[in-house]
């Protein structure tokens, strides 16, 4: 075992040849390192001198915090030897059809729960309980948790884990209806429990399985309930898609649809290592904050959201020919071509080559042309790309 000695204080016993600026020989610097707290260094030194007991280090005092607020709730440290045991005894392996990789990392499933920025009445969805690590770190911030596990297995291992906590609801199934809708049963959760307080505030704080991170993001933006924030792990790879500027070979449909109804955030890079079992990818945590007014400035979103998986469909090819197709049957060449150049957009530009708001106005347009050709006030797109 190492010993920290805590040196004499009395100036008779003093050591002339002590080199305090030496970090490696001085138990000062050392002990400095592991409390990170002038006041606390000063009050262990006075208990040495006078022979009182040692006060609690800053690891002891945050750690009775973190006890106290949850009161004395908590979730088995799910270490890699852990969860092997855990996944053991029931005779499973992660699976992998499910996304399943679990995040060791303790200070990181600590990042995703900060990253959400959780208050007391707030209600937090979880996609992908896991074995309930990070569900039960949410339970302890906020008012309620609504968790959703796909996995019947994982769902039983989760709620043996999570069974001290009265203020989290799991839900066995998959949270989306389809690619392009969530389940109603996890909508109505969150508008059940959002009703029971007023000043209730929506939030998303998951480690996605890989899978369904892109439904489950681009779905949230346009349902009935979108969450104030979302804090997730997600691809290393769809973060820098969500993140993308116009031009970039990661920007795309994704991009240009996130950031128009929110500000994403890439908040931390995660190696595989970090997992069990380990992905063949690097993860990333990224925060995304809903900004209403951005969405206030789409007059009708389900047709932008078309809109633009369309004019992505054929990222490489010319705007005109994209447009065309997409509009194939309600608008004809010359209708398409009068939209361009209104838009002042040469018929050899890219999709990829525009910005979100330039793409914006350009919806608006074509949205306007439908409704002056077809007499509809809300027109549809016929031809979305998949």
């Amino acid at each position: 075992m190492k010993l920290i000695y805590w040196p004499s204080m009395s100036s008779n016993n003093s050591n002339e040849t002590d080199n305090p600026s030496n970090e490696e020989n001085d138990p000062w610097a050392r002990a400095r390192k592991v409390l990170e707290d002038k006041k606390a260094i000063a009050e262990r030194a006075k208990a040495v001198i006078t022979g009182e007991p040692l006060p609690p280090s800053i690891k002891e005092i945050a750690d009775a915090a973190d006890e106290k607020e949850g009161e004395g709730k908590k979730v088995n440290r799910q270490t890699v030897s852990y969860l092997s045991r855990r996944f053991e005894e029931v005779g499973l392996n992660p699976n992998k059809r499910h996304g399943q990789n679990f995040l060791v990392d303790l200070n990181l499933i600590q990042m995703i729960a900060k990253s959400a920025d959780l208050g007391k009445n707030d209600v937090v969805l979880e996609i992908g309980t896991g074995m309930g690590s990070l569900t039960g770190m949410l339970a302890q911030k906020a008012a309620h948790v609504i968790t959703v596990e796909i996995d019947g297995y994982l769902y039983q291992m989760a709620s043996e884990e999570l069974e001290a906590f009265d203020n989290i609801e799991m839900l066995k199934q998959d949270a989306l209806k389809n690619k392009n809708q969530f389940d109603d049963r996890v909508i109505d959760a969150i508008k059940k429990a959002l009703a029971a307080d007023s000043s209730r505030v929506f939030k998303l704080a998951a480690n996605l399985p890989y899978n369904v991170a892109t439904p489950i993001i681009a779905n949230l933006l346009r349902s009935e309930v979108i969450p104030a924030t979302m804090s997730v792990t997600i691809q290393k790879e769809l973060a820098d898609r969500i993140t993308a500027k116009p031009g970039s070979k990661d920007y795309g449909s994704l991009s240009v649809w996130v950031q128009s109804m929110a500000d994403p955030e890439l908040v931390r890079v995660m190696p595989p290592h970090v997992f069990w079992p380990r992905p063949k990818v690097d993860s990333a945590i990224l925060k995304i904050v809903h900004r209403p007014e951005k969405a206030a400035a789409v007059p009708d979103i389900d047709f932008f959201y078309a809109f633009v998986r369309a004019m992505f469909f054929h990222r490489r090819k010319f705007m005109r020919s994209v447009a065309v197709a997409a509009f194939k049957g309600q608008l004809s060449k010359p209708q398409v071509d009068e939209v361009l150049a209104e838009a002042g957009l040469r018929e050899d530009a890219r999709t990829e080559q525009l910005s979100v708001e330039e793409l914006q106005s350009l919806c608006e347009l074509f949205r306007q042309k439908l409704v002056e050709v077809t007499g509809e006030q809300n027109p549809r797109l016929a031809n979305q790309g998949n």
